[in-house]
């Protein structure tokens, strides 16, 4: 996000979505997040430390740093959002169901199919596999989807992940890590539960 910022003309930005917990705006096509410490830390949003955030009615660039009207959210340190790795490489999975017909379809920010897919697609990049047609048809349909969950697809398809994804990989048997991802968003949590499960379900058995 850092480097998003820094090359990204001056200049104000649309506002996507305001809410006590997180502010959405879109960059050069991208959806970058500023999120409070109660709301999910999706790998594309900066984070703050605050419990919630105040109304917003403007953002802008300026050098590099985000405005959210007159304040400026200078980045004070690098998070690694890389989902970790697994330990033996697998052969690729077959899709989570009819990629044509998953991608954005489901209510919210987020829809439920396209949850499925970020855990589908992280288990993959955790294994080192790629999936480099599944990739490109979900990328010919980002625009039936929302700009949050388009780049959060991205983001899943580079290995980026929220930190309950990446602690219940490290420990998927662990009941209270399954947990604690499965309460994530109203189904996002469940969504990649469902996706993440079924990939390293047939990547273990086509080992």
């Amino acid at each position: 996000m850092r480097d998003l910022l820094r090359s990204t003309p001056d200049g104000p930005v649309p506002i996507v979505h305001r809410g006590r917990d997180a502010v959405y705006v879109e960059i050069v096509g991208r959806c970058v997040g500023v999120v409070s410490s109660r709301a999910t830390a999706v790998p594309c949003a900066l984070r703050t430390g605050v419990p919630s955030l105040p109304d917003i009615g403007t953002a802008r660039l300026h050098d590099g740093v985000l405005h959210l009207d007159d304040q400026a959210l200078l980045v004070g340190r690098l998070v690694d959002v890389s989902v970790p790795r697994l330990p033996h490489a697998r052969v690729a999975a077959p899709p989570p169901g009819e990629v044509a017909a998953m991608v954005g379809r489901g209510d919210g920010l987020t829809p439920y199919d396209d949850d499925v897919l970020c855990g589908w697609f992280a288990v993959h990049r955790a294994a080192g596999v790629g999936t480099p047609e599944v990739d490109a048809a979900v990328r010919a349909r980002l625009s039936r989807t929302t700009l949050l969950s388009a780049t959060l697809l991205d983001c899943a398809m580079h290995g980026e992940v929220i930190p309950e994804f990446a602690a219940w990989l490290a420990a998927p048997d662990d009941p209270d890590r399954t947990a604690t991802l499965a309460a994530v968003g109203h189904t996002s949590g469940r969504g990649m539960l469902q996706g993440a499960r079924f990939a390293l379900h047939e990547m273990r058995g086509a080992a």
